[in-house]
């Protein structure tokens, strides 16, 4: 059923609503990891202006086509009802129709498609199937029979093209090279990713199983949710930059990032007390900060300890 329309209010203007349907704070999601391949591609005097400008540009467009798409389809599932308890959802409110919404995903999508045929140019045949599968995976991500986030595959849809994906990406467009250590690091955005996806599946919970989607604070519960994301916060932390250096022989400065933790506390003491419902939705803000801020730390020590 298509929902009546609001009428949009000064609090609600045009604008805003498509801000809010473009999730802003999700957004550093897409930011942390160009960040972070582009700091090493400078670093290993590979850096490239207008192919690290093109990957930025495309990882934010992708982002939000992947979110316009998710505010359609859990609507059209029934994912997001009345009773949803996170951030409002610019469909199920009625401020923007589904046929609108839809609109907006194929066009977000069309722009980071020709952004992605610069890409193509530069890097070859490695940066096209990155892109097609990056764009293609934004959009079955809830869309289709087969929805990565209805199957409990979310996860992993994060942890890999949020992490190594976009770091060896932006990286490789730059440098046209892919050494195993940008993996490495790439792991440490995707864990970060991972951790704001459990604590939103954390949060919708109950909504998620009674709509049918099964994802793994859904299939294993609450206690694994929370275990999920302290393991996700603390691996990519502490344990990507101690594996950077101990086994990569990178300068010992870039275990200044593990200091990202510092900006996670908030965050972290309500996962550890068990904090639930509404009161989560700070919590994914916190945790995409730390996100950045771990990106900050890491770009910065990074280009230090090549200086």
């Amino acid at each position: 059923m298509t929902p009546e329309p609001r009428t949009l209010n000064p609090e609600h203007s045009l604008l805003r609503v498509w801000l809010l349907a473009a999730r802003p704070k999700t957004l550093w999601a897409a930011v942390a990891p160009v960040l972070m391949g582009t700091a090493m591609a400078w670093g290993d005097g590979g850096f490239h202006a207008l192919a690290a400008a093109a990957a930025m540009a495309g990882a934010l467009l992708i982002q939000i086509g992947t979110n316009f798409c998710n505010d359609y389809a859990d609507f059209k599932k029934g994912a997001d009802t009345e009773e949803r308890i996170g951030p409002l959802r610019a469909t199920q409110a009625g401020l923007v129709t589904p046929e609108a919404m839809l609109r907006a995903t194929i066009l977000v999508f069309s722009v980071a498609a020709v952004i992605g045929v610069y890409l193509v140019v530069r890097g070859g045949w490695p940066m096209f199937w990155i892109a097609a599968l990056s764009i293609l995976a934004g959009i079955a991500y809830t869309a289709g029979p087969y929805a990565l986030a209805y199957l409990g595959l979310g996860d992993l849809f994060v942890l890999v093209f949020f992490g190594p994906i976009a770091v060896g990406g932006t990286y490789y467009v730059q440098t046209l090279e892919w050494p195993m250590y940008v993996t490495i690091a790439g792991i440490a955005p995707g864990l970060l990713s991972c951790a704001i996806l459990a604590v939103n599946n954390l949060r919708d919970v109950d909504q998620d199983r009674a709509a049918g989607k099964r994802t793994l604070a859904v299939r294993f519960g609450r206690t694994f949710a929370r275990a999920e994301y302290l393991f996700c916060v603390l691996a990519a932390c502490m344990g990507v930059p101690l594996i950077l250096w101990w086994g990569y022989g990178i300068d010992a400065v870039i275990l200044i990032s593990a200091l990202a933790l510092l900006g996670g506390l908030k965050p972290l003491h309500a996962i550890i007390t068990r904090i639930e419902g509404p009161a989560l939705n700070p919590v994914l803000g916190g945790t995409a900060r730390m996100l950045l801020l771990f990106a900050l730390l890491f770009t910065v020590t990074w280009i230090a300890g090549t200086l």
